[in-house]
Protein backbone atom coordinates (compact mmCIF):
# COMPACT_ATOMS: atom_id res chain seq x y z
CA UNK A 1 0.00 0.00 0.00
CA UNK A 2 2.78 2.41 0.87
CA UNK A 3 4.53 1.86 -2.47
CA UNK A 4 1.27 2.40 -4.37
CA UNK A 5 0.79 5.67 -2.50
CA UNK A 6 4.18 6.93 -3.68
CA UNK A 7 3.43 6.05 -7.31
CA UNK A 8 0.15 7.99 -7.28
CA UNK A 9 1.81 11.02 -5.76
CA UNK A 10 4.58 10.96 -8.35
CA UNK A 11 2.00 10.81 -11.19
CA UNK A 12 0.43 13.94 -9.80
CA UNK A 13 3.86 15.58 -9.65
CA UNK A 14 4.57 14.70 -13.31
CA UNK A 15 1.27 16.27 -14.39
CA UNK A 16 2.10 19.32 -12.33
CA UNK A 17 5.49 19.62 -14.08
CA UNK A 18 3.87 19.49 -17.55
CA UNK A 19 1.77 22.50 -16.62
CA UNK A 20 4.80 24.23 -15.15
CA UNK A 21 6.19 25.19 -18.60
CA UNK A 22 3.18 27.37 -19.26
CA UNK A 23 3.66 29.38 -16.11
CA UNK A 24 5.26 32.78 -16.37
CA UNK A 25 7.15 34.75 -13.71
CA UNK A 26 10.03 33.89 -11.35
CA UNK A 27 7.90 34.11 -8.21
CA UNK A 28 5.41 31.58 -9.55
CA UNK A 29 8.25 29.27 -10.58
CA UNK A 30 9.76 29.35 -7.09
CA UNK A 31 6.34 28.70 -5.55
CA UNK A 32 5.71 25.69 -7.80
CA UNK A 33 9.15 24.21 -7.07
CA UNK A 34 8.41 24.49 -3.36
CA UNK A 35 5.02 22.76 -3.81
CA UNK A 36 6.61 19.94 -5.82
CA UNK A 37 9.25 19.41 -3.15
CA UNK A 38 6.64 19.30 -0.39
CA UNK A 39 4.50 16.80 -2.34
CA UNK A 40 7.49 14.52 -2.85
CA UNK A 41 8.49 14.62 0.82
CA UNK A 42 4.91 13.94 1.90
CA UNK A 43 4.69 10.88 -0.34
CA UNK A 44 7.97 9.49 0.97
CA UNK A 45 7.05 10.09 4.58
CA UNK A 46 3.69 8.39 4.06
CA UNK A 47 5.42 5.31 2.68
CA UNK A 48 7.84 5.18 5.62
CA UNK A 49 5.02 5.50 8.12
CA UNK A 50 3.21 2.44 6.80
CA UNK A 51 6.15 0.03 6.69
CA UNK A 52 8.15 -1.02 9.79
CA UNK A 53 11.82 -0.14 9.63
CA UNK A 54 14.22 -2.93 8.77
CA UNK A 55 17.33 -0.78 8.71
CA UNK A 56 19.78 -0.83 11.58
CA UNK A 57 18.49 2.49 12.94
CA UNK A 58 16.27 0.98 15.66
CA UNK A 59 17.61 -2.62 15.68
CA UNK A 60 14.13 -3.94 16.40
CA UNK A 61 13.90 -7.53 15.15
CA UNK A 62 10.65 -8.33 13.36
CA UNK A 63 9.94 -11.96 12.58
CA UNK A 64 7.20 -14.52 12.02
CA UNK A 65 7.35 -18.21 12.93
CA UNK A 66 3.68 -19.15 13.50
CA UNK A 67 0.14 -17.91 14.05
CA UNK A 68 -1.63 -17.23 17.36
CA UNK A 69 -0.25 -19.54 20.10
CA UNK A 70 -2.60 -21.54 22.27
CA UNK A 71 -0.90 -20.36 25.48
CA UNK A 72 2.28 -18.81 26.88
CA UNK A 73 1.91 -20.56 30.23
CA UNK A 74 5.09 -22.67 30.69
CA UNK A 75 3.14 -25.45 32.42
CA UNK A 76 0.40 -25.63 29.79
CA UNK A 77 2.23 -24.95 26.54
CA UNK A 78 2.81 -27.98 24.31
CA UNK A 79 3.94 -26.33 21.05
CA UNK A 80 7.29 -25.24 19.64
CA UNK A 81 6.18 -21.71 18.81
CA UNK A 82 4.82 -21.16 22.33
CA UNK A 83 8.06 -22.54 23.77
CA UNK A 84 10.03 -20.13 21.63
CA UNK A 85 8.13 -17.15 23.03
CA UNK A 86 8.41 -18.50 26.58
CA UNK A 87 12.21 -18.58 26.25
CA UNK A 88 12.14 -14.85 25.51
CA UNK A 89 10.61 -14.10 28.90
CA UNK A 90 11.91 -16.99 31.02
CA UNK A 91 15.17 -18.78 31.68
CA UNK A 92 15.73 -22.22 33.17
CA UNK A 93 18.62 -23.35 35.33
CA UNK A 94 20.47 -23.72 32.04
CA UNK A 95 19.85 -22.01 28.69
CA UNK A 96 20.73 -22.14 24.99
CA UNK A 97 23.93 -20.21 24.32
CA UNK A 98 25.20 -18.28 21.31
CA UNK A 99 26.56 -21.45 19.72
CA UNK A 100 23.26 -23.30 20.17
CA UNK A 101 24.66 -25.48 22.97
CA UNK A 102 23.50 -25.69 26.59
CA UNK A 103 25.26 -23.26 28.95
CA UNK A 104 24.70 -21.93 32.47
CA UNK A 105 21.48 -19.97 32.88
CA UNK A 106 19.74 -18.94 36.10
CA UNK A 107 22.13 -21.36 37.82
CA UNK A 108 25.76 -20.27 37.61
CA UNK A 109 27.08 -23.73 38.53
CA UNK A 110 26.07 -27.21 39.64
CA UNK A 111 27.52 -30.51 40.79
CA UNK A 112 26.31 -34.10 40.87
CA UNK A 113 26.72 -36.91 43.38
CA UNK A 114 29.03 -39.83 42.46
CA UNK A 115 26.02 -42.01 41.58
CA UNK A 116 24.56 -39.29 39.32
CA UNK A 117 21.29 -39.15 41.24
CA UNK A 118 21.60 -35.91 43.21
CA UNK A 119 22.16 -32.61 41.40
CA UNK A 120 22.85 -29.39 43.30
CA UNK A 121 22.23 -26.14 41.41
CA UNK A 122 23.58 -22.78 42.61
CA UNK A 123 21.30 -19.98 41.47
CA UNK A 124 22.95 -16.67 40.62
CA UNK A 125 22.80 -14.00 43.27
CA UNK A 126 21.85 -11.49 40.57
CA UNK A 127 19.16 -13.71 39.00
CA UNK A 128 16.03 -11.56 39.22
CA UNK A 129 12.48 -11.41 37.96
CA UNK A 130 11.49 -8.66 35.54
CA UNK A 131 9.89 -6.77 38.45
CA UNK A 132 13.19 -6.80 40.36
CA UNK A 133 12.49 -9.56 42.90
CA UNK A 134 15.07 -12.30 43.46
CA UNK A 135 14.75 -15.64 41.69
CA UNK A 136 14.87 -18.36 44.35
CA UNK A 137 15.07 -22.14 44.52
CA UNK A 138 11.44 -22.20 45.62
CA UNK A 139 10.39 -20.58 42.33
CA UNK A 140 11.63 -23.69 40.52
CA UNK A 141 10.07 -26.02 43.08
CA UNK A 142 6.68 -24.31 42.72
CA UNK A 143 6.84 -24.45 38.91
CA UNK A 144 7.83 -28.10 38.72
CA UNK A 145 5.23 -29.18 41.27
CA UNK A 146 2.59 -27.24 39.36
CA UNK A 147 3.57 -28.95 36.09
CA UNK A 148 3.54 -32.48 37.52
CA UNK A 149 0.34 -31.95 39.55
CA UNK A 150 -2.39 -34.05 37.86
CA UNK A 151 -4.83 -31.17 38.47
CA UNK A 152 -2.81 -29.01 36.07
CA UNK A 153 -3.11 -31.61 33.27
CA UNK A 154 0.18 -30.48 31.74
CA UNK A 155 1.12 -32.28 28.53
CA UNK A 156 4.78 -32.05 29.53
CA UNK A 157 4.22 -33.44 33.04
CA UNK A 158 6.26 -36.49 32.01
CA UNK A 159 9.41 -34.34 31.89
CA UNK A 160 9.16 -34.20 35.68
CA UNK A 161 9.30 -38.03 35.69
CA UNK A 162 13.08 -37.72 35.58
CA UNK A 163 12.80 -36.40 39.15
CA UNK A 164 12.15 -38.78 42.04
CA UNK A 165 8.46 -39.61 42.53
CA UNK A 166 7.43 -37.44 39.56
CA UNK A 167 5.61 -40.24 37.74
CA UNK A 168 3.87 -41.47 40.91
CA UNK A 169 2.69 -37.95 41.74
CA UNK A 170 1.29 -37.42 38.25
CA UNK A 171 -0.52 -40.76 38.46
CA UNK A 172 -2.05 -39.76 41.81
CA UNK A 173 -0.06 -42.42 43.68
CA UNK A 174 2.13 -40.11 45.77
CA UNK A 175 1.80 -36.78 47.55
CA UNK A 176 3.12 -33.81 45.61
CA UNK A 177 5.43 -32.86 48.46
CA UNK A 178 7.40 -36.09 47.93
CA UNK A 179 8.84 -34.74 44.65
CA UNK A 180 12.63 -35.00 44.80
CA UNK A 181 13.34 -31.27 45.06
CA UNK A 182 14.59 -29.31 48.05
CA UNK A 183 15.64 -25.71 48.68
CA UNK A 184 18.86 -25.94 50.74
CA UNK A 185 18.66 -22.16 50.96
CA UNK A 186 17.14 -19.38 48.84
CA UNK A 187 19.75 -19.77 46.12
CA UNK A 188 20.55 -23.51 46.27
CA UNK A 189 18.31 -26.15 44.71
CA UNK A 190 18.86 -29.87 45.31
CA UNK A 191 17.26 -32.26 42.81
CA UNK A 192 17.11 -36.03 43.31
CA UNK A 193 16.49 -38.08 40.18
CA UNK A 194 14.79 -41.44 39.74
CA UNK A 195 17.74 -42.68 37.69
CA UNK A 196 21.00 -41.17 36.44
CA UNK A 197 20.36 -38.81 33.52
CA UNK A 198 23.51 -37.48 31.83
CA UNK A 199 21.48 -35.05 29.69
CA UNK A 200 19.63 -33.47 32.63
CA UNK A 201 21.21 -30.10 31.84
CA UNK A 202 19.23 -30.21 28.56
CA UNK A 203 16.02 -31.05 30.39
CA UNK A 204 16.24 -28.06 32.75
CA UNK A 205 16.78 -25.69 29.81
CA UNK A 206 13.41 -26.68 28.34
CA UNK A 207 10.48 -24.16 28.52
CA UNK A 208 8.34 -26.50 30.67
CA UNK A 209 10.94 -26.38 33.48
CA UNK A 210 11.50 -22.64 33.84
CA UNK A 211 10.70 -21.06 37.23
CA UNK A 212 7.32 -19.49 37.99
CA UNK A 213 6.23 -16.95 40.57
CA UNK A 214 3.69 -18.49 42.93
CA UNK A 215 2.24 -15.13 43.99
CA UNK A 216 1.60 -14.17 40.36
CA UNK A 217 0.33 -17.51 39.01
CA UNK A 218 -1.85 -18.49 41.98
CA UNK A 219 -3.62 -15.12 41.87
CA UNK A 220 -5.10 -15.92 38.43
CA UNK A 221 -4.08 -19.32 37.05
CA UNK A 222 -6.25 -18.96 33.95
CA UNK A 223 -5.27 -15.48 32.79
CA UNK A 224 -1.90 -14.54 34.29
CA UNK A 225 -0.06 -15.59 31.09
CA UNK A 226 -2.33 -13.47 28.87
CA UNK A 227 -1.59 -10.12 30.48
CA UNK A 228 1.76 -8.34 30.00
CA UNK A 229 1.41 -6.76 33.46
CA UNK A 230 1.30 -10.19 35.14
CA UNK A 231 3.52 -12.12 32.73
CA UNK A 232 6.53 -11.76 35.01
CA UNK A 233 9.57 -13.68 33.81
CA UNK A 234 13.28 -13.99 34.59
CA UNK A 235 14.56 -14.12 31.02
CA UNK A 236 16.29 -11.68 28.67
CA UNK A 237 13.03 -10.01 27.58
CA UNK A 238 9.70 -9.03 29.06
CA UNK A 239 6.32 -9.22 27.37
CA UNK A 240 5.06 -5.69 26.69
CA UNK A 241 2.18 -6.28 24.27
CA UNK A 242 0.08 -9.13 22.86
CA UNK A 243 -2.22 -8.05 20.05
CA UNK A 244 -4.06 -11.33 19.52
CA UNK A 245 -3.86 -12.79 16.01
CA UNK A 246 -1.54 -9.94 15.10
CA UNK A 247 1.67 -9.47 17.07
CA UNK A 248 3.54 -10.33 20.28
CA UNK A 249 6.13 -7.81 21.48
CA UNK A 250 9.03 -8.42 23.86
CA UNK A 251 11.39 -5.71 25.10
CA UNK A 252 14.73 -6.05 26.81
CA UNK A 253 14.51 -6.90 30.52
CA UNK A 254 16.72 -4.47 32.43
CA UNK A 255 16.64 -6.77 35.47
CA UNK A 256 18.09 -9.74 33.57
CA UNK A 257 21.44 -10.83 35.02
CA UNK A 258 23.11 -10.90 31.57
CA UNK A 259 21.38 -7.84 30.12
CA UNK A 260 24.65 -6.33 28.90
CA UNK A 261 25.08 -9.15 26.39
CA UNK A 262 21.59 -8.72 24.89
CA UNK A 263 21.86 -6.85 21.60
CA UNK A 264 18.31 -6.53 20.23
CA UNK A 265 16.28 -4.08 22.36
CA UNK A 266 12.93 -5.35 21.07
CA UNK A 267 11.51 -8.37 19.23
CA UNK A 268 8.19 -8.19 17.43
CA UNK A 269 6.74 -11.59 16.54
CA UNK A 270 4.09 -11.29 13.84
CA UNK A 271 1.37 -13.93 14.14
CA UNK A 272 0.68 -15.22 10.63
CA UNK A 273 -0.42 -18.47 9.01
CA UNK A 274 -1.05 -17.59 5.35
CA UNK A 275 2.09 -18.61 3.48
CA UNK A 276 1.69 -16.07 0.69
CA UNK A 277 1.11 -13.27 3.20
CA UNK A 278 4.22 -14.40 5.11
CA UNK A 279 6.35 -14.21 1.97
CA UNK A 280 4.88 -10.80 1.11
CA UNK A 281 5.69 -9.54 4.60
CA UNK A 282 9.28 -10.65 4.09
CA UNK A 283 9.59 -9.17 0.61
CA UNK A 284 8.18 -5.79 1.62
CA UNK A 285 10.45 -5.56 4.66
CA UNK A 286 7.79 -5.97 7.34
CA UNK A 287 9.77 -8.90 8.75
CA UNK A 288 13.43 -9.84 8.39
CA UNK A 289 13.01 -13.51 9.35
CA UNK A 290 10.19 -15.84 8.32
CA UNK A 291 9.24 -19.51 8.45
CA UNK A 292 6.53 -21.23 6.41
CA UNK A 293 6.78 -19.63 2.97
CA UNK A 294 5.18 -21.45 0.01
CA UNK A 295 7.14 -24.49 -1.22
CA UNK A 296 6.87 -23.25 -4.79
CA UNK A 297 8.80 -20.10 -3.84
CA UNK A 298 11.76 -21.86 -2.20
CA UNK A 299 13.83 -22.03 -5.41
CA UNK A 300 13.31 -18.33 -6.18
CA UNK A 301 14.26 -17.28 -2.64
CA UNK A 302 17.32 -19.52 -2.79
CA UNK A 303 18.40 -17.84 -6.01
CA UNK A 304 17.81 -14.44 -4.39
CA UNK A 305 20.15 -15.45 -1.55
CA UNK A 306 17.47 -15.25 1.15
CA UNK A 307 16.73 -18.94 1.76
CA UNK A 308 18.54 -21.01 4.35
CA UNK A 309 17.74 -24.70 4.90
CA UNK A 310 18.36 -25.26 8.60
CA UNK A 311 18.82 -28.77 10.05
CA UNK A 312 15.92 -29.78 12.26
CA UNK A 313 15.65 -32.81 14.52
CA UNK A 314 12.08 -33.84 13.87
CA UNK A 315 9.50 -36.02 12.14
CA UNK A 316 6.30 -35.05 10.34
CA UNK A 317 3.69 -37.74 10.86
CA UNK A 318 0.00 -38.62 10.95
CA UNK A 319 -1.86 -39.70 14.07
CA UNK A 320 -4.36 -42.47 13.53
CA UNK A 321 -6.74 -42.20 16.49
CA UNK A 322 -6.22 -45.77 17.72
CA UNK A 323 -9.22 -45.95 20.04
CA UNK A 324 -11.79 -44.83 17.46
CA UNK A 325 -13.15 -47.00 14.60
CA UNK A 326 -12.03 -47.73 11.94
CA UNK A 327 -8.45 -47.03 13.10
CA UNK A 328 -8.81 -49.26 16.13
CA UNK A 329 -7.91 -51.99 13.61
CA UNK A 330 -4.15 -52.37 13.10
CA UNK A 331 -4.66 -53.66 9.54
CA UNK A 332 -6.50 -50.47 8.59
CA UNK A 333 -3.72 -48.34 10.08
CA UNK A 334 -1.02 -50.31 8.24
CA UNK A 335 -2.94 -50.09 4.96
CA UNK A 336 -3.28 -46.30 5.24
CA UNK A 337 0.43 -45.92 6.02
CA UNK A 338 1.66 -48.20 3.21
CA UNK A 339 -0.52 -46.47 0.62
CA UNK A 340 1.40 -43.19 1.02
CA UNK A 341 4.11 -42.27 -1.51
CA UNK A 342 6.59 -40.51 0.77
CA UNK A 343 9.02 -39.74 -2.05
CA UNK A 344 6.31 -37.82 -3.89
CA UNK A 345 5.62 -35.75 -0.78
CA UNK A 346 9.23 -34.63 -0.30
CA UNK A 347 10.15 -34.22 -3.96
CA UNK A 348 6.98 -32.72 -5.43
CA UNK A 349 5.04 -31.17 -2.54
CA UNK A 350 7.58 -30.03 0.05
CA UNK A 351 10.77 -29.47 -1.97
CA UNK A 352 12.74 -28.30 1.07
CA UNK A 353 15.37 -31.03 1.32
CA UNK A 354 13.28 -33.29 3.57
CA UNK A 355 13.94 -37.05 3.68
CA UNK A 356 11.13 -39.65 3.45
CA UNK A 357 10.61 -41.32 6.83
CA UNK A 358 11.40 -45.01 7.23
CA UNK A 359 10.75 -45.03 11.00
CA UNK A 360 9.70 -42.58 13.68
CA UNK A 361 12.98 -41.42 15.30
CA UNK A 362 14.85 -39.18 12.82
CA UNK A 363 18.50 -39.24 11.84
CA UNK A 364 20.84 -37.34 14.17
CA UNK A 365 19.95 -38.97 17.51
CA UNK A 366 22.85 -40.87 19.07
CA UNK A 367 22.68 -44.61 19.59
CA UNK A 368 25.02 -46.16 22.17
CA UNK A 369 27.66 -44.16 20.32
CA UNK A 370 27.07 -41.10 18.13
CA UNK A 371 27.81 -43.10 14.98
CA UNK A 372 26.06 -45.04 13.61
CA UNK A 373 23.09 -43.10 14.94
CA UNK A 374 19.81 -44.46 16.32
CA UNK A 375 17.98 -44.39 12.98
CA UNK A 376 20.76 -46.11 11.06
CA UNK A 377 21.11 -48.78 13.73
CA UNK A 378 17.35 -49.31 13.98
CA UNK A 379 16.97 -49.73 10.22
CA UNK A 380 13.94 -49.16 8.01
CA UNK A 381 10.41 -50.13 9.03
CA UNK A 382 8.94 -48.69 5.81
CA UNK A 383 10.67 -49.12 2.46
CA UNK A 384 10.81 -45.81 0.60
CA UNK A 385 12.66 -47.15 -2.42
CA UNK A 386 10.71 -45.98 -5.48
CA UNK A 387 10.71 -49.49 -6.91
CA UNK A 388 9.00 -50.79 -3.74
CA UNK A 389 6.06 -48.40 -3.74
CA UNK A 390 3.82 -50.55 -5.93
CA UNK A 391 4.60 -53.51 -3.66
CA UNK A 392 3.59 -51.36 -0.64
CA UNK A 393 0.29 -50.47 -2.33
CA UNK A 394 -0.53 -54.10 -3.08
CA UNK A 395 0.15 -55.00 0.55
CA UNK A 396 -2.07 -52.09 1.65
CA UNK A 397 -4.95 -53.34 -0.54
CA UNK A 398 -4.55 -56.83 0.90
CA UNK A 399 -4.60 -55.57 4.50
CA UNK A 400 -7.67 -53.40 3.92
CA UNK A 401 -9.50 -56.37 2.39
CA UNK A 402 -8.55 -58.52 5.38
CA UNK A 403 -9.95 -55.81 7.63
CA UNK A 404 -13.30 -56.22 5.86
CA UNK A 405 -13.09 -53.46 3.26
CA UNK A 406 -12.08 -54.94 -0.14
CA UNK A 407 -11.28 -52.09 -2.54
CA UNK A 408 -12.61 -49.73 0.10
CA UNK A 409 -16.18 -51.06 -0.10
CA UNK A 410 -18.13 -50.35 3.04
CA UNK A 411 -15.35 -48.18 4.49
CA UNK A 412 -16.82 -45.25 6.44
CA UNK A 413 -15.98 -41.69 5.47
CA UNK A 414 -13.27 -40.51 7.86
CA UNK A 415 -11.99 -37.07 8.82
CA UNK A 416 -8.46 -35.71 8.56
CA UNK A 417 -7.80 -32.74 10.86
CA UNK A 418 -5.06 -30.18 10.39
CA UNK A 419 -4.17 -26.58 11.18
CA UNK A 420 -4.75 -24.16 8.33
CA UNK A 421 -1.81 -22.47 6.65
CA UNK A 422 1.87 -23.38 7.03
CA UNK A 423 1.70 -25.66 3.96
CA UNK A 424 -0.25 -28.53 5.52
CA UNK A 425 -3.15 -28.51 3.04
CA UNK A 426 -1.09 -29.57 -0.02
CA UNK A 427 0.33 -32.53 1.93
CA UNK A 428 -3.13 -33.56 3.14
CA UNK A 429 -4.61 -33.25 -0.35
CA UNK A 430 -1.82 -35.37 -1.87
CA UNK A 431 -2.27 -38.08 0.77
CA UNK A 432 -6.06 -37.89 0.43
CA UNK A 433 -5.73 -38.59 -3.32
CA UNK A 434 -3.32 -41.51 -2.69
CA UNK A 435 -5.81 -43.12 -0.31
CA UNK A 436 -8.63 -42.65 -2.82
CA UNK A 437 -6.69 -44.06 -5.78
CA UNK A 438 -4.93 -46.88 -3.95
CA UNK A 439 -7.53 -47.94 -1.39
CA UNK A 440 -10.83 -46.62 -2.75
CA UNK A 441 -11.63 -44.71 0.45
CA UNK A 442 -12.99 -41.20 1.04
CA UNK A 443 -11.25 -38.91 3.51
CA UNK A 444 -12.59 -35.45 4.40
CA UNK A 445 -9.99 -32.78 5.19
CA UNK A 446 -11.01 -30.32 7.92
CA UNK A 447 -8.84 -27.32 8.84
CA UNK A 448 -8.82 -25.13 11.95
CA UNK A 449 -6.76 -22.25 13.29
CA UNK A 450 -3.59 -23.48 15.02
CA UNK A 451 -4.59 -22.60 18.58
CA UNK A 452 -7.99 -24.32 18.11
CA UNK A 453 -6.66 -27.38 16.28
CA UNK A 454 -4.24 -28.23 19.09
CA UNK A 455 -7.18 -28.87 21.41
CA UNK A 456 -9.20 -30.76 18.78
CA UNK A 457 -6.22 -33.02 18.12
CA UNK A 458 -5.76 -33.61 21.83
CA UNK A 459 -9.48 -34.44 22.23
CA UNK A 460 -9.46 -36.96 19.36
CA UNK A 461 -12.11 -35.06 17.40
CA UNK A 462 -10.91 -36.40 14.03
CA UNK A 463 -9.97 -39.90 12.84
CA UNK A 464 -6.57 -38.75 11.53
CA UNK A 465 -4.51 -35.75 12.61
CA UNK A 466 -1.59 -33.92 11.13
CA UNK A 467 1.22 -33.96 13.63
CA UNK A 468 4.91 -33.37 13.95
CA UNK A 469 7.48 -33.67 16.68
CA UNK A 470 10.72 -31.75 17.08
CA UNK A 471 13.09 -33.25 19.64
CA UNK A 472 13.35 -31.39 22.93
CA UNK A 473 16.81 -32.78 23.67
CA UNK A 474 19.34 -35.07 21.98
CA UNK A 475 18.11 -38.50 23.06
CA UNK A 476 15.71 -41.12 21.64
CA UNK A 477 13.50 -40.77 24.71
CA UNK A 478 12.30 -37.34 23.55
CA UNK A 479 10.56 -39.09 20.64
CA UNK A 480 9.44 -42.34 22.21
CA UNK A 481 8.39 -41.51 25.79
CA UNK A 482 5.35 -39.60 24.51
CA UNK A 483 3.48 -42.68 23.23
CA UNK A 484 2.97 -44.27 26.64
CA UNK A 485 -0.65 -44.81 27.68
CA UNK A 486 -2.34 -41.57 28.71
CA UNK A 487 0.64 -39.33 27.93
CA UNK A 488 -0.45 -35.74 27.26
CA UNK A 489 1.37 -35.70 23.92
CA UNK A 490 -0.05 -39.06 22.79
CA UNK A 491 -2.65 -37.70 20.38
CA UNK A 492 -2.87 -41.07 18.62
CA UNK A 493 -4.40 -42.48 21.84
CA UNK A 494 -2.04 -45.42 21.41
CA UNK A 495 -2.03 -47.88 24.30
CA UNK A 496 0.05 -51.05 24.53
CA UNK A 497 1.14 -52.41 27.94
CA UNK A 498 4.25 -53.93 26.37
CA UNK A 499 5.24 -50.53 25.00
CA UNK A 500 4.69 -48.90 28.40
CA UNK A 501 6.84 -51.60 30.00
CA UNK A 502 9.69 -51.05 27.52
CA UNK A 503 9.72 -47.29 28.12
CA UNK A 504 9.61 -47.80 31.89
CA UNK A 505 12.52 -50.26 31.65
CA UNK A 506 14.53 -47.82 29.54
CA UNK A 507 14.04 -45.06 32.11
CA UNK A 508 15.35 -47.27 34.90
CA UNK A 509 18.24 -48.88 33.01
CA UNK A 510 21.72 -47.62 33.94
CA UNK A 511 23.59 -49.59 31.28
CA UNK A 512 23.66 -47.38 28.12
CA UNK A 513 23.59 -50.29 25.66
CA UNK A 514 20.65 -52.02 27.34
CA UNK A 515 18.81 -48.71 27.71
CA UNK A 516 19.09 -47.92 23.99
CA UNK A 517 18.01 -51.45 23.12
CA UNK A 518 14.78 -50.94 25.07
CA UNK A 519 14.11 -47.84 22.95
CA UNK A 520 14.79 -49.76 19.72
CA UNK A 521 12.30 -52.42 20.81
CA UNK A 522 9.76 -49.73 21.69
CA UNK A 523 10.09 -48.06 18.28
CA UNK A 524 9.70 -51.42 16.54
CA UNK A 525 6.49 -52.08 18.48
CA UNK A 526 5.17 -48.58 17.69
CA UNK A 527 5.80 -49.16 13.98
CA UNK A 528 4.53 -52.76 13.97
CA UNK A 529 1.31 -51.49 15.55
CA UNK A 530 1.21 -48.66 12.95
CA UNK A 531 0.03 -46.32 15.72
CA UNK A 532 1.21 -43.43 13.55
CA UNK A 533 2.39 -42.94 9.97
CA UNK A 534 5.74 -41.10 9.79
CA UNK A 535 5.89 -39.20 6.48
CA UNK A 536 9.21 -37.36 6.38
CA UNK A 537 12.06 -35.98 8.46
CA UNK A 538 11.93 -32.23 8.82
CA UNK A 539 14.21 -29.52 7.57
CA UNK A 540 13.67 -25.86 8.43
CA UNK A 541 13.54 -23.64 5.31
CA UNK A 542 13.62 -20.01 6.45
CA UNK A 543 14.08 -16.71 4.67
CA UNK A 544 16.48 -14.31 6.34
CA UNK A 545 17.22 -10.75 5.31
CA UNK A 546 20.88 -10.13 4.39
CA UNK A 547 20.70 -7.26 6.91
CA UNK A 548 20.10 -9.65 9.82
CA UNK A 549 23.08 -11.15 11.64
CA UNK A 550 23.70 -13.00 14.91
CA UNK A 551 20.61 -15.24 14.77
CA UNK A 552 20.80 -18.55 16.67
CA UNK A 553 18.87 -21.44 15.07
CA UNK A 554 18.95 -24.75 16.93
CA UNK A 555 18.34 -28.29 15.67
CA UNK A 556 15.51 -28.42 18.18
CA UNK A 557 13.64 -25.69 16.28
CA UNK A 558 14.20 -22.68 18.54
CA UNK A 559 15.27 -19.35 17.04
CA UNK A 560 16.90 -16.81 19.36
CA UNK A 561 17.36 -13.15 18.49
CA UNK A 562 19.02 -12.20 21.80
CA UNK A 563 22.32 -11.45 20.08
CA UNK A 564 20.94 -10.46 16.68
CA UNK A 565 21.35 -7.09 14.99
CA UNK A 566 20.60 -5.37 11.69
CA UNK A 567 23.38 -4.04 9.49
Amino acid sequence: MAVMGIIISNMEIINFKLNYETVRGNKMKRLLVLIITLLTLTALLTGCANTPKTTGSDNVIRATIASEPKTLDPSLNNALDGGNYILCAFEGLTRIGKDGNIVAGAAESWETSPDGLVWTFHIRKDAKWSDGKDVTANDFIYAWKRTVDPKTAADYAYYIYFIKNGEKINAGEADIDTLGVKALDEKTLEVTLENPCPFFTEIVAFPALVPQREDIVSADKDKWALNPSTYIGNGPYKLTAWEHDSKITFEKNDNYWDKDSIVAPKIEWYLMNDQNAILSAFKNGQVVYAKNIPSDELAAEKQAGNLKIQPLLGTYYLDFVNNKPPFDNVKVRKAFSLAIDRNYLVETVKKGGEKPATGYVPYGISDVNPEPDFRTTGGDYISVKPEDYEKNVQEAKKLLAEAGYPDGKGFPKVTFGLNSGAGHEPIAEAVQQMWKENLGVEVEILAQEWNVFQQSRKDGVYNINRNGWIGDYMDASTFLDMFTTGNGQNNAKYSNPKYDELISSARKEADPAKRIQFYHEAEKLLMDDAAIAPLYYYTEPVVISPKLQGVVNTKLGFVLFNWASLK
